[in-house]
């Protein structure tokens, strides 16, 4: 089978195999192959979100929430944290490729709605992983975040410009849900991955109810699209005193 993506990456048959498991046994099938797959978060958007936090610090410790194979950890908190760096996820697998590729780090399996830590970290980060969860949840991951969070402490996370209305990219995305949609209503278990319920009004909305004070930021480096909106924003979510 023809890899998809790229050589490294998972074949079509893979993906198929990993769609029709759970979330979570579905990324332990996918581990091995992740870094080669369209969905891990691409070097460009991990390195300037680093750049950005760096003018935001200094920080010492910092927190990956569903940090799946460790990037985030070693292209961002490794750069701007000056003390203990630590992924969570729940896939077991997941966090095996990650202590191999970042030995140095703390690695936790847990659901991060339910997260050990209580003001424990000064950053947290998260990259891709909220279309694991559905709106209804955001407002106790929002909650376990603050909570991990010391006083004073940020929670930051890019997000990418939503796609024009009726372009290739709006369908795709469109039609992307609309089949999990369909899968989850005829196939058990669920497996939760959805991209246009992410929007950042009522995310906004969700981080403000749950104690955050928020600001973003352009991804200059990241480019601009023809309208002149910045094409990713780094949301930053600050933990009151």
């Amino acid at each position: 089978m023809t890899p998809f993506i790229s050589p490294e990456g998972p074949g079509f048959a893979e993906l198929v195999r990993q769609a029709l498991s759970s979330t979570e046994r579905g990324y332990d099938l996918l581990a091995p192959k992740f870094d080669g797959s369209p969905f891990r978060t691409p070097d460009n958007v991990l390195d300037a979100t680093a750049e950005a936090l760096r003018r935001t610090g200094p920080y010492e410790t910092g927190l990956d929430l569903c940090c799946g194979t460790g990037a985030g950890v070693d292209r961002v908190l490794r750069r701007v944290c000056g003390g203990t760096v630590t992924g969570v996820d729940f896939s077991g697998g997941m966090l095996a490729e990650a202590r191999r590729a970042v030995p140095d780090a703390e690695w936790v399996r847990a659901d991060v709605r339910a997260l050990p830590a209580r003001e424990a970290f000064d950053l947290a980060v998260s990259f891709g992983a909220f279309g694991h969860f559905l709106p209804r949840e955001r407002p106790v991951l929002f909650a376990q975040v603050h909570a991990a969070l010391r006083p004073g402490g940020l929670f930051a996370f890019p997000v990418a410009a939503p796609p024009r209305v009726g372009s290739l990219p709006y369908w795709t995305l469109w039609g992307f849900d609309a089949a999990m949609r369909v899968r989850n209503a005829l196939w058990h278990p669920r497996f939760v991955m959805y991209y246009r319920r992410f929007r950042l009004p009522e995310v906004r909305s969700d981080l403000v109810a749950a104690g955050f004070t928020v600001a973003t930021l352009p991804l200059e480096s990241l480019g601009r699209r023809p309208d002149g909106a910045p094409r990713c924003r780094l949301v930053l979510a600050r933990r009151g005193d």
